[in-house]
């Protein structure tokens, strides 16, 4: 010191909280309290400098070492040697912790504790003070929505179990009232440093007092509305909900105001014209006799704001409910479709006859040839409706893209409204893909509906086909190996999409459309069959000018006979064989045509209502030398019952089922019987082909001369 120099300044007291700074900082104690993250925060030591209930509560740790100071490596140690770390040299695991945390770098882990619970781990820096770590228990979170039900009633529970050890923090705060100003500078330091962290927390948090003025929001909670942070403070309830929302919060705050938690749901509306869904829980801040002058015991101070975005939830509950819907469509269909398939059956099977002993040419032929391709066309429309309510996985085979889209704008140009045309490019050549026909339909369905949609006036549905060649300079932007492709382009006419929507269109659950009319789930269905088949998908879009979905799929070589033709061969003459064809058929007219088809073929037949009849024919008759019968059959013996005892008998007996269902339900069972099976309706030349298959196969070929 110099000398004669002036003695120095006594050190000046610290400055003392006031009671607003010291209410803010019980309530955000309070608030932390209520979470149910364990949060904590070290100093740059590292070592403990404050930290929540729920700490103890979901770390386990002992309530002695939880305390002021105790140093980060502590807690590493003891999770260490009890074994949340998993197996592995102690120190090694401590090591690496330490080494981590000394980084002072932000993270997210995931970790299952030995008792089985899954809890997320989060940490924060602070620059130049330390780090906060959060730890969130995300067990109930990987359940379905039986879970997500009882995680309502385990809140309601926790939210009561919080309120009581508030009214008990607000006593202990009351006696360390004169620590506190020893360490005001310290508080105001930590008040920052809590609301960065709360701010850090994925959930809405806010308080507002009795006259619904906030005191206090974090920064998710201003975001979930709009508003800056620093202007939310001050402005009443009515004026952040609006006057669409402001009753229904009244209604709940009222309630509130008895002292009552509550809890609700409510829906906005944000500016891209989304609606957003939240869950809200409000807890009511009572007064305890003696902590304000004039202040009743009981009295409600204000209240606490606990939200969370249930907005995906909603999506998926109205997913489930479409899924549901479908699913019961398709059950329908699939039974419709039989007693559909028997009409067919019946009117194709006599306009075939009548045909066959007609003379061509004439009157009636101009009468009865489009009634005949009607109904044949008929049968189309049902196989191809079906296909959509068949669950199936990926059965992919060489597919001619042309003729495929050809048929589906027929089942689009009954489907879509009549303002709505479509239209198809189709190439000059086949071009063939290697896909899964079914799918690549359901496909071409979906974004027909979304074009629908999109075009509320009507419009202009455009399916243009063309191959595409994918050069190496290409190849790593596309993500697509090198080599030839057929492109698909559906294109609307409609209002088409915003830029900044496009790169989340085939996000699941992800809509443009209003809640409740989409599930979201389509076009991402979409891109999960074109990249599972090994191709490519993007949207191109203009707002007012409509929008081009193009999609690439393998090509593959034109085979050799398509299934088509095979099916659609000349009509084979019949094998002989050695006895009478039974004929087991409960649909008397359908069993009638059937039975011509056979005598034209050549065949003697006998025939069996059911199958309690049909199998009393086959112990008495041993000359039968095929069996042809239905699936589905009323009686003790249905169609697979029939075949196994017929087989057990019989063995070297050749068997053909028929069938007009189309579900794999109906089918059940059928596979494993390794008996082929011939779809409702058919024409004379499918079941002479049919029965020529399988007479190759089981049965040798019998000399007219023999007969």
């Amino acid at each position: 010191m110099l000398r004669n120099a002036p003695p120095p300044e006594p050190p000046k007291p610290a400055p003392r909280m006031s009671s607003q700074e010291l209410r803010r900082y019980d309530l955000l104690l309070a608030g932390l309290d209520l979470l149910d993250q364990a949060i904590a925060v070290f100093d740059a030591t590292p070592k403990l400098v404050t930290w929540n209930k729920a700490m103890l509560r979901l770390l386990d740790f002992p309530e002695k070492m939880v305390r002021v100071g105790t140093p980060f490596e502590e807690f590493v140690r003891f999770n260490a040697e009890r074994g949340e770390y998993g197996e592995g040299d102690l120190e090694k695991l401590v090591s690496e912790r330490m080494a981590a945390a000394r980084a002072f770098l932000p993270h997210y882990v995931e970790r299952e504790r030995p008792n089985g619970k899954i809890l997320a781990i989060r940490g924060v820096p602070i620059p130049n003070l330390g780090f906060v770590s959060l730890w969130t228990d995300v067990t109930e979170q990987r359940r379905y929505e039986e879970v997500i039900r009882q995680q309502n009633a385990e809140l309601e529970a926790r939210v009561k179990a919080r309120t009581k050890e508030l009214e008990n923090a607000n006593a202990r705060l009351a006696h360390a009232n004169a620590e506190i100003d020893e360490i005001a500078g310290a508080l105001r330091r930590s008040e920052e440093r809590l609301k960065l962290i709360i701010d850090s927390i994925p959930a809405l948090i806010a308080y507002v007092d009795r006259n619904e003025v906030y005191q206090f929001a974090n920064r998710g909670y201003t975001e979930w509305f709009g508003i800056a942070k620093e202007e939310i403070v001050g402005r009443s309830i009515r004026s952040v909900f609006g006057e669409d929302l402001y009753p229904l919060v009244a209604k709940q705050l009222k309630i509130a105001a008895t002292g009552e938690r509550v809890s609700y749901e409510y829906a906005r509306t944000i500016e891209n014209g989304r609606v957003v869904h939240a869950r809200s829980v409000i807890v009511p801040e009572v007064s305890a006799q003696g902590e304000e002058i004039g202040e009743e015991r009981g009295e409600v101070r204000g209240y606490f704001v606990l939200s969370i975005d249930i907005t995906e939830q909603k999506a998926s509950q109205a997913a489930l409910v479409q899924a549901q819907k479908m699913e019961a469509v398709g059950q329908l269909t699939g039974g419709l479709a039989h007693d559909f398939n028997n009409l067919l059956t019946i009117i194709i099977g006599n306009l075939a006859a009548l045909q066959a002993q007609l003379p061509p040419g004439g009157q009636v032929s101009e009468h009865l040839d489009p009634a005949l391709h009607a109904a044949r066309r008929g049968a189309e429309l049902i196989k191809r409706l079906l296909t959509f309510s068949r669950g199936q996985v990926l059965e992919p085979n060489v597919v001619e893209v042309g003729a495929l889209v050809h048929n589906m704008a027929q089942l689009l140009g009954r489907s879509l409204p009549e303002n709505v045309r479509v239209h198809t490019r189709l190439p000059a050549a086949p071009l063939y893909a290697f896909v899964d026909p079914h799918q690549l339909e359901n496909a071409l369905l979906n974004l027909a509906l979304n074009a629908r949609d999109a075009m509320p006036e009507g419009g202009e549905l455009t399916v243009a086909i063309s191959e595409r060649h994918i050069p190496e300079s290409l190849s790593v932007l596309v993500e697509l190996p090198v080599g030839d492709y057929v492109q698909i382009d559906v294109t609307d006419t409609g209002a088409g999409i915003e830029e900044e929507l496009l790169p989340r269109l085939f996000e699941p659950f992800f809509t443009t459309k209003p809640f409740g009319r989409g599930s979201g789930l389509g076009l991402a269905m979409v891109y999960g069959f074109v990249r599972q088949s090994g191709g490519n998908i993007r949207v191109r879009s203009t707002p007012g000018a409509g929008t081009t979905v193009t999609f690439v799929l393998p090509r593959a070589a034109e085979p050799a006979m398509t299934e088509t033709q095979l099916e659609t061969q000349g009509a084979r003459s019949a094998r002989p064989v050695s006895g009478p064809v039974l004929l087991v058929e409960d649909e008397p007219e359908v069993r009638r045509i059937i039975r011509m088809q056979l005598t034209a073929l050549g065949h003697a037949v006998i025939e069996a209502g059911d199958g309690v009849e049909a199998w009393s024919l086959i112990e008495a008759v041993p000359d039968i030398a095929i069996l042809v019968t239905d699936t589905i059959m009323p009686g003790a013996i249905g169609g697979r019952e029939l075949v196994t005892r017929t087989r057990a008998l019989r063995p070297e007996m050749p068997i053909l089922m028929i069938t007009g269902y189309a579900s794999d339900n109906a089918l059940a069972g059928t596979a494993e019987l390794d008996v082929p099976v011939l779809r409702k309706p058919f024409e004379q030349d499918t079941l002479a082909a049919a029965l020529d298959a399988i007479l190759e196969h089981t049965h040798p070929t019998v000399e007219a001369s023999d007969q």
